[in-house]
């Protein structure tokens, strides 16, 4: 296995994990890596093909699931926010007849 393939799937085990963990910050970092790692590995001049198309395939699964997590905490964060500005009109409701 060459360098840019194990950096390719390193990147993706480290990706994943952070996924797991939902530690969005390090996802933010090892998506920017694993961009480099991608170019990296269609640069390079001895490459195996077969290798890198496997890798890529299970990146693209990975982002799938990723696009599918930031998703659902977009809609978890936009359903917080929505009961917090309902919370504070009924508040101020309150205040007013209070």
């Amino acid at each position: 296995m060459n360098a840019s393939v194990k950096r390719l799937e390193e990147t993706g085990s480290a990706l994943r994990d952070a996924l797991v963990q939902q530690d969005w910050a390090a996802i933010s970092v090892l998506d920017h890596q694993c961009r480099q790692a991608v170019e990296e590995a269609m640069h390079e001049s001895e490459r195996d093909e077969a290798q890198i198309r496997q890798s890529m395939q299970q990146l693209l699964s990975l982002y799938g699931e990723l696009v599918g997590a930031c998703q659902a905490e977009q809609q978890r964060i936009a359903n917080e926010l929505l009961q917090l500005n309902q919370s504070q009109q009924r508040a101020k409701v309150y205040q007013l007849f209070g």
